[in-house]
């Protein structure tokens, strides 16, 4: 039985009055909680929410304490949800930032926005060039229960059809707006056949750098609550983010076109069949990223037999591919003027030299140039101009290594540059291997890292003496790999050259 009840609690509880039984008041929450002997309850009465806790008094009888707890509660609550917002873009955020892929992108774009922000997501967006300018729109959708994300084209009339569509498309600023009761038809183009009546529709533009990279879509069933402005202002943020992902994705996708066809202009050719000339090359570039460098060789077939070229230009990555590809250009061209190793080396030294900017881009080659003759009894003449390259090494039929010392200064650093010219036979048997410092600089081994050096380098084509040109080449390719075991390397560049007879008993 109630025996007392202060001012707050008539305002709070105007059913529960003194001399009725509690039990019996028209309260639910705070009645079952007596009667069930708890000690507290929290329950929404007349609009607000309540809280209650039970203290025994010393006469044996006890007091109910109700607080109104209704601001407290909203606070907490928006705290939680906006914890939860932050939560999600955060997620997001990552998520988005992981792919530089533009369909990995589109389809992770979808995925996270179901079922947080809405029960189906679809991102409309223009197709990348080359497609023509006047492609119908693309789509990708992902709704709850589907297994994975669908793509597809919509029709021309697809932007049109939808309200604020076209306006996202164009990357109109303007304010996201719920689109309430929405027909069927109008988005049956992009959500599944069994999705039913869209109840809410949230359509909002997806802005990257560039302008609008496409439009997100969100839709909620009828069952589920529309689009708040808090919602709003998170479908907004989503989209910025998801929008700079894409044109993160699609320019790096453009970048990577551009490395690739780089990459297929500048790696090394196939090396040219040269009667009576067995020839083979190995390459590595510093990093896997782009697969390019700034070490390089070239052989070309000659009506007399060959001309070969090996380089190492200064530097690293992008810079230094292009330099590749302006010395291989040059080489080229001059060669149509000029074979013979030592002039050919002095017309490129001042091609390079004489280039805009080069002496302020301080840039510049090392470079071994030279013509392959097959004489008669099957012994290959090769005449080699160097420029500042270490010397290639010549493996005998007995396994001994000796240099061929070409000397010579760096190609394109000056302008009265001298460079020096030498000759060298190859008996059948023999090898002659050109390389860049990238072999005898390569930084590993067992313990303390330290430098492959000439010393391995020399023992290593002793022990192989007899191997043709390609087996050379893979061995020590595959030697300097282990000797790195991982670390990071300096661009490497390798060619083989030896008589295409062999001497008897030689290693086939």
């Amino acid at each position: 039985m109630v025996t007392l009840a202060n001012a707050m609690a008539a305002d709070l509880l105007p059913e529960v009055t003194r001399g009725g039984m509690l039990t019996l008041a028209g309260v639910p929450a705070l009645a079952d909680a007596a009667g069930g002997g708890a000690t507290t309850f929290e329950a929404e009465h007349r609009g607000r929410r309540l809280a209650g806790v039970r203290r025994t008094l010393r006469d044996g009888g006890c007091a109910w304490y109700v607080r109104d707890v209704t601001e407290e509660r909203a606070r907490t609550d928006a705290l939680l949800a906006e914890r939860s917002r932050t939560a999600f873009l955060a997620r997001a955020g990552s998520r988005l930032g992981l792919s530089l892929h533009r369909e990995q992108t589109l389809r992770t774009s979808v995925t996270l926005a179901v079922p947080y922000l809405a029960d189906a997501a679809v991102v409309v967006h223009r197709p990348p060039p080359p497609a023509p300018a006047d492609a119908g729109p693309h789509w990708v959708r992902f709704a709850d229960g589907d297994s994975a994300p669908v793509t597809g084209n919509g029709p021309a009339e697809l932007p049109g059809s939808v309200p604020g569509l076209a306006e996202a498309l164009d990357g109109e600023r303007t304010d996201a707006s719920p689109w309430l009761d929405a027909e069927l038809a109008d988005l049956g183009h992009v959500l599944p056949a069994d999705f039913g009546r869209p109840g809410t529709v949230l359509v909002t533009t997806m802005l990257g750098a560039g302008g609008a990279t496409g439009a997100l879509i969100l839709v909620r069933r009828p069952g589920r609550a529309g689009f708040d402005q808090r919602d709003v202002d998170v479908v907004r943020e989503f989209a910025a983010r998801a929008g700079a992902a894409l044109a993160t994705a699609d320019l790096h996708g453009e970048q990577t076109h551009l490395a690739r066809v780089l990459q297929t202009s500048l790696l090394p050719p196939e090396l040219p069949e040269i009667p009576g000339v067995s020839l083979a090359g190995g390459y590595r570039a510093a990093g896997d990223s782009l697969r390019i460098g700034g070490d390089f060789y070239d052989v070309s077939a000659t009506a007399d037999g060959g001309t070969f070229a090996l380089g190492d230009v200064c530097g690293k990555g992008v810079g230094a591919a292009v330099l590749t590809g302006r010395v291989r250009q040059s080489l080229q061209t001059l060669r149509l003027v000029e074979r013979r190793p030592l002039e050919l080396m002095a017309l490129l030294n001042r091609a390079l030299f004489d280039a805009p900017g080069a002496a302020r881009r301080n840039q510049f080659t090392t470079l071994l140039l030279g013509t392959l003759t097959v004489e008669p009894d099957g012994a290959l003449w090769l005449c080699v101009a160097g420029g500042g390259h270490p010397s290639p090494l010549v493996v005998g039929v007995d396994g001994a290594v000796r240099p061929a010392v070409v000397g010579g200064m760096p190609v394109g650093a000056l302008s009265a540059a001298r460079f020096v010219e030498t000759r060298i036979r190859l008996a059948p048997g023999e090898l002659l291997l050109a390389y860049t410092d990238g072999v005898t600089e390569a930084r590993g081994g067992p313990g303390v890292l330290e430098m492959f050096g000439e010393a391995r380098l020399r023992q290593a084509l002793a022990s192989g003496a007899g191997l043709p040109p390609r087996a050379m080449i893979d061995r020590m390719l595959q030697l300097v790999d282990e000797w790195l075991d991982g670390q990071s390397q300096d661009d490497i560049a390798m060619l083989a050259i030896a008589p295409a007879s062999t001497r008897p008993g030689a290693r086939p």
